[in-house]
């Protein structure tokens, strides 16, 4: 398995309803509001880097109210 944060920015008023709608989503495991440079963070996991890639770009960057998306993927050092 492959887990990331996903910082996301949305449109002024939207983090609310966006972390909701992205709770929905199969393979997020949280959705927060957050304060700061970033309006949600979500961590999300999937069995390979490319279904991790496929669902951000597919699932969560299409939910109405996102502007930006940042993929950081977990490490284990």
């Amino acid at each position: 398995m492959v887990q990331a944060y996903i910082l996301i920015q949305t449109e002024v008023g939207k983090a609310t309803a966006v972390a909701q709608s992205i709770s929905e989503i199969p393979g997020v495991l949280q959705a927060e509001d957050v304060t700061g440079p970033y309006d949600v963070i979500v961590r999300a996991e999937a069995d390979t880097v490319d279904d991790l890639g496929r669902l951000v770009v597919a699932k969560i960057q299409q939910v109405e109210g996102i502007t930006r998306t940042l993929t950081c993927p977990v490490v284990h050092l």
